[in-house]
């Protein structure tokens, strides 16, 4: 079943008690951890799922280093449909996914795709509501089928997304609310 809250500020203590875990484990590959995806968002309703981005010095020493990740209980997953990433996944105890660890070289264009999009909707309040409207109204029309929920999503992702990115290069977007 797709479960969407309310934005829980206990999402940040798990974000920070991962990303202690995973700077242990990688060293000095790793260039910066960010908490992005919607559980990033306080205005906005997320899936009970972390969603990391590594910036690694380098894909290849990560990939040496994925058993460091597998110590802690993190299952490697490749790219994952995604040339250029490498993606891992933590489960509780119940089999519940509780993090998602997303990986690419520092500076990529998936990294930046990917802060500008949270960094945007962290801006924008009413959108980021927006947005979380529109996923709870998806997991309950689609309470089983996370490909129709995923479906439902991306248009305003994309859209948002291409907004994101074009509000990113603007030099004076920090001085918007």
């Amino acid at each position: 079943m797709i479960l969407v809250l309310d934005h829980d500020p206990d999402w940040v203590a798990s974000f920070e008690k991962e990303a202690n875990r995973i700077r242990a484990a990688l060293g000095a590959n790793l260039v910066n951890i960010h908490h992005i995806g919607s559980t990033s968002i306080t205005h906005t309703k997320a899936k009970p799922v972390i969603d990391m981005l590594l910036e690694v010095s380098s894909l290849d020493e990560l990939d040496q280093q994925s058993a460091s990740l597998q110590a802690l209980n993190y299952e490697a997953k490749g790219e994952f449909g995604i040339p250029g990433r490498r993606y891992f996944r933590l489960d509780d105890a119940a089999g519940r996914r509780t993090h998602q660890v997303h990986s690419f070289e520092a500076g990529s264009k998936n990294v930046i795709r990917h802060l500008a999009f949270r960094d945007y909707m962290r801006a924008h309040p009413t959108i980021a509501t927006e947005y979380g409207e529109l996923k709870q109204r998806l997991a309950k029309e689609n309470p089983d089928n996370m490909a129709a929920y995923i479906d439902g999503k991306d248009a305003f992702v994309k859209e948002h997304e291409r907004r994101a990115l074009q509000w990113a290069s603007c030099d004076t977007h920090k001085t918007r609310p």
